[in-house]
């Protein structure tokens, strides 16, 4: 996926030494920009395995606006387990302090709380919500199948009364949708971006959520565009990097959709990759 790559060489080329809370330094500057058209297929990086099933799982559970990683847990996956509610352990980078993140299942008023229950009080992630919420994504369905031309198609994630409850600020913070010629169109918005390991999630994640919304409101596909603001690449990712600009990207896979109803009754195993080549996958570290 050259858009991705581009992203990569520009960094590597550009980018300037910063350090950061995680204690690992970054090449960073300061905003990049990707555009992908669906009609070129499922954008699911190529130039190194990514796991689909993570991704759409983790989709699944903003979409319902779960806030216990335990249940990512039981579905075998592990890209929240080192975060947790700041209120339960506050964050830190000691050993013991990582420990006890880890253990502790609550990860706050994160992602898809904010999606789903904006306004509202947190209070736990295995009690209902106190006061007047906005159920976002839902009012976005909902404009989608009535004036699908409306221009405020907005969900955000970033709630400044909150922002020191959740297990990690958004990175991905708002998206959009826009509909053009009878084509569904999600623009998302991303104050920080890990290119080795985050980003590609990110892309595919809000490609799945396109292709889910589309089918939600009988359209067609359209463009995928992120807006990304600090993107960073982290020294000790820059090797893997570095060989994957080395690799022949495969053409892209496409992803076919098994399921009727609503959005809010999809589940992950509905949605399947297809044709999906790749080179083999490369360990990124976090910085936590």
């Amino acid at each position: 996926m050259k858009a991705y790559l581009d992203i990569v060489e520009k960094v590597l080329k550009l980018g300037f030494k910063n350090s950061n809370r995680t204690g690992i330094d970054a090449l960073t500057i300061p905003g990049a920009f990707f555009e992908h058209d669906m009609k070129e297929g499922f954008p699911l990086l190529t130039t190194k395995k990514i796991p689909f099933r993570l991704i759409s799982s983790e989709l699944e559970f903003f979409i319902k606006g779960i806030t216990d990683k335990e249940w990512l847990r039981e579905k075998n996956n592990h890209i929240w387990d080192e975060w947790c509610s700041p209120d339960i352990v506050p964050y830190g980078t000691s050993e013991e302090t990582k420990k006890l993140m880890e253990e502790e299942r609550d990860l706050g008023p994160i992602y898809g709380w904010q999606w789903r229950h904006f306004g509202a009080q947190y209070a736990a992630y295995n009690e209902k919500p106190s006061g007047k919420g906005v159920d976002q994504l839902q009012n976005l369905v909902d404009k989608l199948k009535n004036r699908h031309y409306d221009r405020r198609m907005i969900v955000s994630a970033w709630n400044p009364v909150d922002i020191d409850r959740m297990a990690l600020p958004p990175c991905h913070y708002s998206f959009q949708i826009t509909v053009i010629s009878n084509r569904l169109n999600l623009l998302w918005n991303q104050r920080s971006v890990d290119v080795a390991l985050g980003l590609p999630f990110n892309i595919a994640s809000y490609g799945l959520l396109l292709h889910l919304l589309a089918i939600e409101a009988g359209l067609e596909e359209g463009k995928l565009i992120g807006f990304l603001g600090d993107t960073h690449i982290y020294e000790n990712h820059i090797k893997g990097l570095e060989s994957q600009l080395e690799r022949t990207p495969y053409a892209l896979p496409s992803i076919k959709t098994d399921w009727q109803g609503s959005l809010f009754n999809w589940k992950y195993p509905d949605t399947i990759v297809e044709e999906y080549n790749s080179h083999p996958s490369i360990k990124f570290e976090v910085a936590v």
